[in-house]
């Protein structure tokens, strides 16, 4: 009887241990998610690339780069704001112009709520080839998260950029940090240090 009961005792303890654990787990990854998150997707690598130099420049808590098709979409809620980042793949198409998972899951993004949070949307293009269609899919991914609710910050002059045109100019400026890895590589370290300086200045942080 003891020996039952005992047996009984342990494996009651042995529960609540584990809930306690599993309790334990889930603060820190709320902890860990109580952070900017850093998401992209990628067609050649560029688009990695530029979330790389990223996660190196950004001052502020950041989780590591991560592919949009990677995680759940709803995860992005968990989040004290976002960075996110695409490849203009599909030139000149209406929608789906990334050519990556975020052409699966913009639809999906736009029914979040994200309000009460910061956005900010980088991506790469090829200003030499597709001049006419520059980084188009950042305006995709920039409108999906205004519809959701966020505050978009990010917008960058077209200053010192070379092309004809993009969707992606709203108001006379780029509504997200454009980079060119194919033409402007030299320029990528320079322009994503001084837009996450910009960003953490206007809240994102």
């Amino acid at each position: 009887m003891k020996a039952a009961m005992l047996t009984k005792s342990s494996f009651s303890g042995a529960r609540l241990a584990i809930k306690a654990a599993s309790r334990r787990a889930a603060a820190v990854r709320m902890g860990a998610r109580a952070e900017v998150g850093l998401f992209y997707s990628t067609s050649t690598g560029n688009t990695e690339a530029a979330a790389d130099w990223i996660s190196q420049k950004f001052e502020g808590d950041i989780s590591d780069p991560t592919d949009i098709g990677e995680i759940d979409v709803d995860d992005l809620t968990g989040y004290s704001g976002l960075i996110v980042g695409a490849p203009t793949w599909n030139t000149g198409a209406d929608e789906g112009r990334s050519g990556t998972a975020w052409d699966e899951v913009i639809d999906e993004i736009k029914d979040l709520d994200l309000s009460g949070k910061k956005v900010a949307v980088f991506g790469c293009g090829d200003s030499s080839s597709y001049g006419d269609y520059f980084c188009d899919a950042i305006e995709e991914v920039y409108s999906a998260m205004k519809e959701a609710g966020a505050e978009m910050v990010g917008s960058v002059a077209t200053d010192g950029y070379d092309f004809s045109e993009s969707k992606s100019v709203i108001d006379g400026k780029f509504c997200g940090l454009p980079l060119d890895e194919d033409n402007e590589s030299d320029m990528t370290e320079e322009r994503v240090a001084a837009w996450c300086a910009q960003i953490a200045g206007e809240g994102l942080a």
